[in-house]
């Protein structure tokens, strides 16, 4: 993580953050493997992985937004739109 004003988003990062939060290989969290049905993710997990890509990304998830963490293409999706609207 970077000290500078502009975030970049990345999505290999964003797997290898996804991955260590839930202590598996990046491999297994394809773009497409949901959190809970794949990956075996309860609502800790869910919330660890949630305040950490704030951390990271410098944004805040509104409750609403939450549904769009399911795979790493949602939360990619989600990040990209944050970050582009923050701009």
């Amino acid at each position: 993580m970077t000290n500078t004003t502009a975030v970049t988003l990345d999505r290999e990062e964003l797997r290898l953050l996804v991955a260590d939060v839930l202590d598996l290989d990046p491999a297994e969290v394809t773009d497409t493997a949901h959190f809970t049905d794949d990956l075996d993710v309860d609502s800790l997990m869910a919330l660890e992985i949630t305040v950490r890509l704030e951390r990271e990304y410098g944004v805040k998830m509104k409750e609403t937004e939450l549904a769009a963490i399911t795979t790493l293409e949602g939360t990619y999706q989600l990040l990209a739109s944050k970050l582009g609207s923050s701009q």
